[in-house]
């Protein structure tokens, strides 16, 4: 269940909010990297201090892809520099952050420079940025000195009925879990092919490829990252010319291809970087394209990493 209790915390007076709620005010929807970013921070920190909480969990980890939507140009690292390690470890769905941590991630996301995420602890405490400046604070308890806080902050908190990025409002995609009846599964698939190739989405957005074989699947098992999606592919063809030549003319298509040195690469390429995709890859052992979309060509399976203890909690 979702807290009882949600404020909208925005720099828009609602005064300044038109007959639909439109604010039609001068503020920008942008931060300031300033004085009003930096009062958000200590306003939700005040939320968490009322509903005695000073560690959260992230949920949903999101990074930017190869469309990036954000007001803001993106870094390179989404945001994360500084805070995470370039392989985004600890930066996972379930991963639980302390206080100071989340609040920076807070403000990256202000910032719209890549990463989003939900930040939660179960019914107790949830922390949503959205679009434009727009953060929603969820709590158990009515939290009246945040809320006051928060006005000093000279910040507005609007009572909500919930907020519009509760992920109690949305429907996973991928109800399965990557148990031992799934890579049973996926055993049979290398029998019959003598490989496949494995895609890992440890956070929405980015991903990595194993070339899978009977005798390195015991060994990529345990370098997969905590609640992944793992999507299961048809082997790379050794025609890579074959490959390049299919390319679609008019869509978008995920180029998968390994490398002399053993090392499985991708990118998101259109029909205005054939040319120079074509000279990259000119070494190839081997390539595949995957479409942009399942319908388009359904993989051979798709399942999520379970916890430890056997649940199905990451949201895919």
């Amino acid at each position: 269940m979702p807290p009882s209790f949600v404020h909208r915390i925005t720099k828009y007076d609602p005064a300044d909010r038109d007959e639909h709620g439109h604010y039609t005010g001068a503020e920008e929807a942008v931060s300031d990297h300033g004085p009003v970013e930096a009062a958000y921070l200590p306003a939700i920190a005040a939320f968490a201090e009322g509903s005695c909480i000073d560690r959260l969990e992230i949920r949903d980890p999101t990074v930017s892809g190869f469309v990036h939507f954000g007001v803001e140009p993106a870094d390179g690292r989404h945001g994360l520099g500084g805070l995470f390690p370039p392989d985004l470890a600890g930066y996972h769905d379930g991963a639980e952050v302390s206080l100071p941590v989340a609040l920076e991630l807070v403000r990256i996301m202000l910032r719209e420079q890549g990463a989003w995420c939900r930040l939660e602890v179960g019914d107790v405490l949830t922390v949503h940025v959205g679009w434009d400046q727009y953060v929603y604070v969820g709590s158990d308890r009515l939290c009246t000195d945040a809320v006051a806080r928060t006005r000093e902050l000279s910040l507005f908190p609007e009572p909500m009925t919930v907020s519009p990025y509760a992920a109690e409002l949305e429907e996973p995609d991928v109800m399965e879990a990557a148990d031992e009846e799934f890579w049973t599964r996926v055993r049979t698939e290398m029998a019959s092919r003598k490989a496949v190739l494995l895609e890992e989405d440890y956070v929405r957005n980015a991903a990595r490829f194993y070339r899978l074989t009977p005798d390195n699947l015991d060994a990529v098992r345990t370098c997969l990252g905590p609640r992944a999606l793992l999507t299961v592919w048809p082997d790379l063809n050794p025609d890579v010319n074959a490959v390049l030549a299919a390319l679609p003319e008019e869509r978008s298509a995920e180029f998968v291809w390994e490398a002399q040195d053993g090392a499985i690469r991708h990118a998101i390429v259109d029909d205005t970087d054939y040319q120079e995709l074509a000279i990259l890859v000119a070494d190839a052992r081997a390539a595949c394209a995957l479409p942009m979309y399942f319908d388009e060509r359904p993989p051979l399976l798709c399942a999520a990493l379970p916890d430890s203890d056997g649940v199905l909690r990451a949201r895919w």
